[in-house]
Order: structure tokens, then sequence, then C-alpha cells
């Protein structure tokens, strides 16, 4: 071999360690230097904080590598404690990367205040979606004798009557005083028997009474449609609202 080939070996050896050792440096700079520090290519599943204290979300987040931001607008969930997470952004177990920035919703340490409505003579149905709506709760239901049935007729806070305007605390049970359909009047039952259907019930409703289940029978002495019995019996010490059951000849509506 001539010195010159020799030499030229020497070089392409030489080269090629070089080229190596270039090929090796940039791939732990990439794999391993780079990522140790930019973090690049990693991400972190956001923790679910639903319903940890302010205080405890604040050390899972850390412990996470991740930073926090508390929205300014709170919000109120009686069921949840003060300064409890009721929301968060981004959500729970959404992948981002270490370092990023979540945003808390916290609950109130104090519940809003807002104005009462009014729910008197209102059906009790209606008053229970907006209580509902307006974040108070239907508290106990006290049944009085009147002929509204299932009708508001009083509404208290605290054992206390309140009217429409009057501040309280989200949240809050309300308490109800409801027509039970009974009045406290006491009358006497009309006569009904050998009257027309039509008729007998519009006596009914005109006394201050509810007509009750009507049966149809055949009768040989009265003609269709007339009422041969009653329950109670006429002149029976009944209350307004009570409901009387009638006994029709015939076999159906006329």
């Amino acid at each position: 071999m001539s010195t010159f080939q020799y030499s030229l070996k020497k070089i392409l050896i030489n080269l090629g360690i070089i080229i190596g050792i270039a090929i090796l440096l940039g791939f732990l700079f990439l794999k391993v230097y780079l990522p140790m520090y930019t973090n690049h290519g990693e991400t972190v599943s956001v923790p679910d904080l639903s319903g940890y204290t302010f205080d405890e979300s604040q050390g899972i987040l850390e412990k996470a590598g991740l930073n926090y931001q508390v929205s300014p607008d709170s919000g109120f969930n009686m069921d949840e404690k003060p300064l409890a997470v009721l929301k968060q952004i981004p959500p729970a177990n959404e992948q981002v990367k270490g370092g990023r920035k979540i945003y808390l919703t916290l609950n109130a340490r104090n519940a809003p205040i807002i104005k009462m409505p009014n729910l008197v003579n209102m059906p009790l149905k209606n008053v229970q979606e907006i209580l509902a709506n307006i974040g108070l709760e239907r508290g106990e239901l006290i049944y009085v004798p009147d002929i509204g049935a299932n009708v508001v007729l009083e509404q208290r806070y605290r054992g206390v009557s309140i009217s429409e305007g009057f501040e309280i605390p989200k949240g809050a049970k309300i308490d109800l005083v409801v027509g039970n359909g009974l009045g406290n009047q006491v009358l006497n039952v009309p006569s009904l028997v050998g009257m027309d259907e039509i008729d007998a019930e519009f006596l009914i409703l005109g006394s201050g009474l509810r007509v009750g289940q009507k049966t149809y029978m055949k009768n040989d002495t009265l003609a269709s449609g007339r009422v041969f019995r009653q329950s109670p019996p006429a002149e029976s010490m009944v209350k307004t609202g009570d409901i009387i059951d009638l006994w029709i000849s015939g076999e159906g509506s006329f």
C-alpha cells in the first residue's frame, strides 16, 4: 500500500468517526437534552378538581406541574363547601403541556341574596317550578282548609310570613301554606235524586261541593240520565269542597 493510499484510508476512518460522533451527539441532544429543558412532546393529564377546596386544589395542581388562575365570577351551590371548585377549564383528563394555566370557578363563601317573588294564589305545580328556576327550595307544605285545592295561600321563611321583594339567600327553603280543597263552611247536601245529570252537577258545583264518581246503571223507575242515588245523602252535613258521588240511570253520559 502506498503512502497516499494509507493517508487517504486514515482520513476516511477519522472522518467516519467524526460523523458517527456528530450523529450520536445530535441524537442525544434531540432525545435527551432538549426534552429535559423544554418538555418537548410531554403532556400532563388535567386532574379532576370537582368538589375540592381551593387549598386542596392548589396542592393537586402543583404536584401535577400545572398553574392556576381563579375566575373573578364565583358561582354558588349550596351542596358544596365554600370555595370548592365548581368549574375548571380545561376540563378533567384533558392532555395539556406542563405549566399550563388551569382556570378555576369557586363556590362563593356566602349565598347571593335574591328577592322573593309573589307566589300567593298560584297553583302549587307552578310554584315549585318558579322556586327551582330562581334557586330556592320548597320546604314544608302546610295544608289548611280552603276551597282552593293546592293553591298557595301564604309563603314563609323560617316560620315567618314573607311578602314579595323580601330578601333571602339563594338556596333557602320556603314553606308554603296550601289549600286542601275543603273549606271551613259546613252546609247541607242538596237533594239530587230525580234530577237530570247536568242539573245535578250544576247544583253540586253551585253549592261549593265537587262532583265525585258517577256510576251508570239501569233503573226501572227513572228515565235515562236521571239521578237515582247520591252519597252522601240529602241533608247530610259536609264541608265546602267535599265530594258528592252520583248513581245515574242509563249506560253512559248523556
